[in-house]
């Protein structure tokens, strides 16, 4: 584990390091400046055309976006669970996003550090099955010229994880995302969703197929920078022990954001509460809270 440990940590301050770097406008090494400075000029440019082309929403805490975005992300979650248990996620698999091409998005997900507390028991601790997505924009339009977008993604989970927390399956998971706006980009409002099913490539009677369809509200105001939010987040499962059985959470909070620090380096910061409403719940509640660095 402690092998782990050192190399997620270190791959995290690499990819830290090489965006501060290029993002802040720092000059690579001697010898390979004109080449390196002209593929990361190609590389922004097409960042910011991609942007420009869509609106500029601030991602939601749950909800995935349908915009792509380039930033590092870092998340943690507390839940409170049935029975008295405690569970944490540092990192929940957030990591490295990336727009490699105008309409693509990939995401290269750094596995969480995940610890339950359970009464009477020793606690468990161990790493989460490693993530990855692509996402598709399929269409778009910034707030001056319709204020939409849809999206399509598929997400993938390998298991590399601890035995306590991986799934011991490729996980695939396809969704379906879009988003519609009001108002401009300094104020208004939005409404982002998707549906996704995450689909293991075996012993579906193990671990079922759940199906989910998360939607966020959100107001934005103060000039970009103040993002108040409420999202409804639903699941309902098919196979597996949980069959037919359903879910459904809410999620108050507020993101803030993005905030200038260096050259193309921005901050965000936000934090949230969620809440079941359902009998059955796989969790009772939970608080989040949300790092990202666009650039």
């Amino acid at each position: 584990m402690k092998a782990r440990v050192c190399i997620v940590a270190a791959a995290s301050a690499v990819i830290l390091a090489t965006v501060g770097i290029q993002a802040a406008g720092a000059e690579p090494a001697a010898g390979a400046a004109d080449d390196s400075a002209g593929y990361f000029a190609g590389y922004f440019k097409t960042v910011d055309k991609s942007q420009a082309e869509q609106p500029h929403w601030i991602t939601p805490l749950v909800t995935v976006t349908p915009r792509l975005e380039e930033e590092v992300r870092y998340d943690q979650v507390w839940q409170t669970r049935p029975k008295n248990a405690d569970f944490t996620n540092y990192g929940a698999g957030k990591g490295l996003e990336l727009i490699p091409l105008e309409p693509v998005e990939v995401i290269l997900g750094i596995p969480g550090y995940q610890v339950l507390n359970r009464p009477g028991k020793a606690s468990e601790r161990g790493w989460a099955d490693e993530t990855f997505l692509i996402k598709y924009r399929a269409l778009s339009s910034n707030e001056e010229h319709g204020n939409y977008i849809a999206s399509a993604f598929l997400g993938i989970s390998v298991p590399t994880g601890d035995p306590a927390f991986t799934a011991d399956r490729t996980i695939f998971t396809p969704t379906l995302a879009a988003g519609k706006g009001w108002g401009s980009r300094t104020h208004g409002c939005d409404v982002q969703s998707t549906l996704s099913a995450a689909i293991p490539d075996g012993n579906k009677h193990g671990l079922g197929i759940p199906v989910v369809w998360n939607t966020a509200f959100q107001l934005h105001i103060f000039d970009e920078h103040f993002w108040p939010e409420l999202e409804l987040n639903y699941t309902h499962f098919s196979d597996g022990p949980n069959d037919g059985k359903n879910q459904l959470f809410y999620t108050i909070g507020a993101v803030l954001g993005r905030f200038p620090i260096a050259g193309r380096l921005r901050v965000v910061v936000g934090a949230g509460y969620e809440q079941a409403l359902t009998a059955f719940r796989t969790f009772n509640h939970a608080w989040l809270l949300t790092l990202r660095t666009p650039f």
